[in-house]
């Protein structure tokens, strides 16, 4: 009997210590969430009241520490993009590249040489060493000889179809060059007065030929010589024009005066000859 009631009494008595050390634990857990703020207050209260049971021993929960977070890789991204992109280029680049390289290099080998030039025929021969004569003539003045000539060749060698082309505008020129001489005048007066009126319309061409055309039949008339200096110089031969000038004041050194106000010759008066001509005074 004493022995059962000690174990009632010890169970009794045990049951007031296990209800204090409750109560102190709870002072605990209001004394520490007191200290905290109002937002974390609330928080810690609540799981502490659900853990304190009977016959435990309840302790504060620790704040457990915040989980590191990671940067947002929105930034990175970006710039991950951009080098792939760059990268991606500079690729497409190198073969684009190396694309028209290789088509390069395809099509100058594709590029054949050209057949060597064949030799021309006998006909062909014949046919520009006739050309070459006739030309010859034609370039001298001689319009009847040419004419001959070249009426010849296409006579022969009509066939070489490249010569006879520039056979039959040589020959046109020529006929029509020995009409002209036909209805010009003879003597050197008629041709000086045709050089004249050609030079005052501006047809330097034609008053040039003229003033050679008078010149071969007067050789030592100063007014031709200074009429083709003139014509010389509208056309831009200052050299030719200058030795034409000296000509004809060899000839007459009064026409020194009429060169100084002379329009015709204003190609001239940049040049120092000319003033050596015209402004100096005759020996």
């Amino acid at each position: 009997m004493s022995s059962s009631l000690t174990k009632g009494l010890r169970r009794s008595s045990a049951r007031p210590t296990a209800k204090r050390a409750s109560a102190k634990v709870a002072k605990r857990v209001t004394k520490a969430t007191s200290s905290l703020p109002k937002a974390k207050r609330a928080a810690s209260v609540k799981p502490a009241s659900k853990k304190v049971t009977a016959g435990k021993k309840v302790t504060a929960k620790a704040k457990p520490a915040p989980a590191k977070t990671k940067k947002p890789a929105a930034k990175a991204a970006p710039k991950a993009a951009a080098r792939k992109a760059t990268v991606a280029k500079k690729t497409v680049v190198q073969r684009v590249k190396k694309t028209h390289k290789v088509a390069a290099v395809r099509a100058v080998r594709a590029i054949t040489t050209p057949p060597p030039p064949r030799p021309p025929t006998q006909d062909e021969s014949a046919a520009l060493v006739a050309f070459e004569r006739a030309h010859k003539e034609f370039a001298r003045g001689r319009f009847a000889e040419a004419r001959n000539q070249f009426r010849s060749l296409l006579d022969k060698y009509s066939q070489v179809a490249e010569v006879a082309a520039r056979a039959r505008t040589y020959l046109a020129i020529a006929e029509s060059r020995l009409r002209t001489e036909s209805i010009l005048p003879r003597d050197a007066d008629s041709l000086y007065d045709r050089g004249v009126i050609e030079l005052n319309r501006g047809e330097y061409v034609a008053a040039q030929e003229m003033f050679e055309r008078a010149l071969k039949r007067e050789p030592e008339a100063a007014h031709i010589h200074y009429g083709l200096a003139a014509t010389r110089a509208r056309l831009g031969s200052i050299d030719l024009a200058l030795e034409s000038l000296q000509r004809a004041l060899d000839l007459q050194p009064n026409l020194r005066v009429r060169a100084q106000h002379d329009h015709d010759l204003n190609p001239l008066r940049n040049d120092p000859d000319f003033d050596r001509l015209i402004f100096s005074n005759p020996s």
